[in-house]
């Protein structure tokens, strides 16, 4: 029916890589995603040997690295840890290389809808250093979307003149945060996506995305913004979704990324399950 591979995000499993990739293997996927910013598979952890080693379990189990995870947790929008934070993940990069993948996901805060804000410009400069050191190396920093509309970010990435920084489009989070369409997200960021993630969700209340993601204080304490729910009990066209990113050529990974549940090993199946179904994958 369509021509997309299904993957899963190896963290997911909330266990150690050599206890999850069996797991992943299991269930048929063709696969997975890790985070590369901390623990055994952060670049400094990860010699030259160890890379071999983790690239090789991999392949073992009849699978490949759909890309890794860079996302450091604080966005670049701040201009004084600006430099360290693309140092290490420009070395995130080099280790995708290593491990044969050419897309690093992450996170980078909240683009402000006008170019005038200063944090804008903090933000563009950062990007326009990773996009051009990812173009050497053939590979993608991947923005994770959203934090802001599908519009907001087009005209950010417009800007840098480059594909190095591209797109790793997560449909719950466009639903859960901005209350943005994915459907037509999809054609509007569709000569940026390299990568997707798989996840549903449904927003519960509206909130300032500078609010949610801490970079601004509001009067709201309690409860719940949104709630990340399981492949097609949330408010995700996934069928919609699913023929735009048809429609638009892409053929890459859908990476399923499951974040809460007590038993996210049950999840992911009914997840693969899922997508299966939607797609004849």
């Amino acid at each position: 029916m369509y021509a997309f591979s299904i993957g899963v995000l190896l963290d997911s499993f909330r266990t150690g890589w050599r206890e999850a990739l069996p797991k992943a293997a299991a269930l048929g996927v063709k696969g997975i995603q890790a985070y590369a910013t901390y623990g055994e598979l952060a670049p400094e952890a990860l010699s030259g040997e160890a890379r071999r080693e983790f690239l090789g379990a991999v392949k073992a189990e009849g699978l490949r690295i759909s890309a890794l995870c860079g996302d450091l947790g604080h966005g670049f929008g701040d201009a004084e840890k600006n430099p360290e934070l693309i140092e290490r993940s420009k070395r995130i990069l080099d280790l995708a290389k290593d491990l044969e993948t050419d897309v690093i996901t992450t996170h980078i805060g909240v683009v402000p809808a006008s170019a005038d804000h200063p944090r804008y410009q903090v933000m563009q400069e950062a990007c326009f250093q990773l996009s051009r050191y990812a173009d050497e190396m053939e590979a993608h920093f991947a923005i994770e979307t959203g934090p802001e509309t599908a519009q907001t970010l087009k005209g950010f990435l417009d800007s840098l003149g480059s594909k190095g920084v591209a797109v790793n489009f997560d449909p719950a989070n466009f639903v859960m945060v901005t209350g943005d369409d994915p459907v037509q997200g999809v054609y509007t960021l569709k000569d940026y996506i390299v990568h997707t993630h798989a996840k549903d969700g449904r927003r519960l209340r509206v909130r300032e995305p500078e609010a949610i993601y801490g970079l601004i204080e509001d009067t709201i304490q309690e409860g719940r913004d949104f709630e990340e729910l399981p492949l097609g009990e949330g408010d995700v066209d996934f069928p919609g979704w699913l023929k735009a990113l048809d429609d638009i050529g892409y053929r890459g990974f859908l990476t399923i990324e499951r974040e809460v549940g007590d038993n996210p090993e049950a999840d992911i199946r009914r997840a693969v399950d899922f997508l299966r179904r939607n797609t004849g994958a």
